[in-house]
């Protein structure tokens, strides 16, 4: 199993049932972003991603980026570990940090990132680091704003058109 539960190594009491975290919680979890982006495999971009994401229930799914000769069929590392995630029966998250190789900026995940991102809330936390430690902190709804997600599928429509497929 991919997933670990981690009670005393990366959360802190003060984080259970919270959504803050602690700062020393953050660099556990920039930290696993980093060690998870080690395993990447972009034979042709170079560019190494990885990403850690926290559970509400405070388990951990670690992703990387996976590239494919076929471009578009590659997957990005926030993806990687959602999909991990989802696939363990865990669907509500308190954060996600993300880690590159880039050091003269913050990683920043791509648009259809952050849409999979929003599938799952617009209120959790994700932290665009550098291989230094040092992090920003923005909200899933800060990086997608005015976004569409899985509640705006059940709202009215102006029309009622049947579906003739």
């Amino acid at each position: 199993m991919d997933q670990v539960k981690y009670t005393g190594e990366l959360v802190h009491t003060e984080d259970m049932g919270s959504r803050s975290l602690s700062k020393e919680t953050v660099k556990k979890l920039i930290h696993h972003s980093h060690e998870a982006k080690k395993q990447a495999y972009c034979p042709y971009s170079k560019f190494r991603v990885g990403a850690a994401l926290l559970t509400v229930d405070n388990c951990l799914f670690t992703g990387c980026n996976v590239e494919n000769a076929c471009y578009n069929l590659g997957v990005c590392a926030e993806r990687n570990a959602i999909s991990k995630a989802v696939s363990e029966g865990y669907t509500a998250f308190k954060a996600i940090a993300i880690a590159s190789d880039l050091s003269d900026q913050f990683i920043s995940p791509c648009g259809g990132c952050r849409q999979f991102m929003r599938e799952f809330g617009s209120s959790w936390d994700v932290y665009l680091s550098k291989p230094d430690g040092t992090y920003t902190k923005m909200s899933v709804n800060q990086l997608l704003p005015v976004s569409f997600g899985p509640e705006d599928l059940d709202m009215k429509k102006a029309l009622d058109i049947p579906n003739e497929y």
